[in-house]
């Protein structure tokens, strides 16, 4: 099987509302869509999800590495997906997102090819994942306000608060949120970055005592000696977990060998898709950290392969992949991929990523 052409396609969709973390506001989600054709009639979606703070891609650079790649690819054999990442990473570094979205479309090809769900090639032995629900940051009372309609309204039962920008804050809108929702929804924090290793220890003592699950990314990306510092100095029973500072299974390698966290955050846009994602969660099984996969504001494109990917490593445990629903008509942009009830996502039995534009 050979790519014959390879199109490029811009989908935009609008946030119900801005979203807040500690580096940034987001307003909407701009994503590019690859649609991979091939001499054999099939044809593979892929997304890329770019986001400059994160994976150093904008919507503009992106779509000039994507428009590279485009013409690389014409000729290759889709189906082999080690040999794709080594022709991407020939031709430049990093650019996550970019790569992502051929990686996703590969593997889409690669299932309907063989007539099998993505999660199915993976190895995965359920295809339902339970997912959080992530709160931004904005005035305590109103992310208890958002903490009540997701738990009672829309039934989730793990949250995700984004926190980082001011200790107080924080730990106003947690004691707000774990009265709102009682003791048996589970919490868990993240603060991009927003902490130093003093406050962030003393913010894990105050979140121990309202029974919050993690932190994530206290430190700088690039402070490996800080997140160890904490993860070292950390009495507490909230465990740490390192996101930013985990795009590869270099990354993964480095920080498990100096014990920085207790989990890793997979994203598909940092790591350049399932490929390297795959990678990510054997390291981390390696030396006995667990993970979650995480998501940007993406579509269900990259979503569905994100939940196979939940569903197929044992290291996996934990999902964060709830950014299809902040759209302001929930759960649009894509159909397929996955059905969703409350927090359960159930990846549907049709060959490739099931995904349909």
């Amino acid at each position: 099987m050979k790519v014959t052409y390879v199109e490029v396609e811009k989908m935009k969709a609008e946030l119900a509302k801005p979203f807040r973390v500690a580096f940034g506001v987001i307003t909407s989600c701009d994503t590019w869509t690859v649609i991979m054709h091939t001499d054999e009639g099939i044809t593979g979606y892929g997304s890329a999800a770019p986001l400059a703070f994160v994976t150093g891609e904008t919507m503009e650079t992106c779509k000039i590495v994507l428009d590279t790649f485009a013409k690389a690819f014409v000729g290759q054999d889709p189906t082999d997906i080690e040999g794709a990442h080594k022709l991407m990473d020939s031709i430049i570094y990093a650019n996550g997102a970019a790569k992502c979205a051929f990686d996703l479309a590969c593997w889409d090809i690669l299932g309907k090819y063989k007539n099998e769900p993505v999660y199915k090639l993976l190895g995965a032995p359920t295809n339902q994942v339970v997912t959080d629900y992530t709160i931004g940051i904005d005035a305590p009372e109103a992310m208890q306000k958002e903490a009540h309609r997701l738990v009672y309204d829309k039934g989730f039962d793990i949250l995700k608060v984004k926190v980082g920008l001011n200790l107080d804050n924080d730990m106003d809108a947690i004691d707000r949120i774990r009265k709102e929702v009682g003791p048996n929804v589970r919490i868990r924090v993240d603060a991009n970055q927003g902490y130093s290793v003093e406050s962030a220890l003393k913010a894990l003592k105050v979140f121990e005592q309202y029974g919050v699950d993690a932190i994530e990314q206290c430190r700088p990306w690039w402070d490996f000696d800080g997140a160890a510092e904490i993860h070292q100095k950390n009495t507490t029973s909230v465990k740490l977990m390192l996101d930013e500072s985990i795009h590869n299974h270099y990354d993964a390698e480095r920080a498990g060998k100096m014990g920085c966290a207790d989990y890793f955050n997979i994203k598909l846009m940092k790591c350049g898709g399932l490929y390297d994602g795959v990678k990510i969660a054997q390291t981390a099984q390696k030396y006995g950290v667990k993970c979650m996969v995480g998501c940007m504001q993406e579509n269900k494109i990259s979503i569905a392969a994100a939940v196979a990917l939940v569903a197929a490593m044992p290291a996996i445990v934990e999902a964060d992949c709830d950014s299809f629903m902040f759209y302001k008509n929930e759960d649009d942009g894509v159909k397929g991929g996955f059905t969703r009830e409350g927090g359960k996502l159930t990846l549907l039995d049709k060959p490739g990523l099931g995904v349909e534009l």
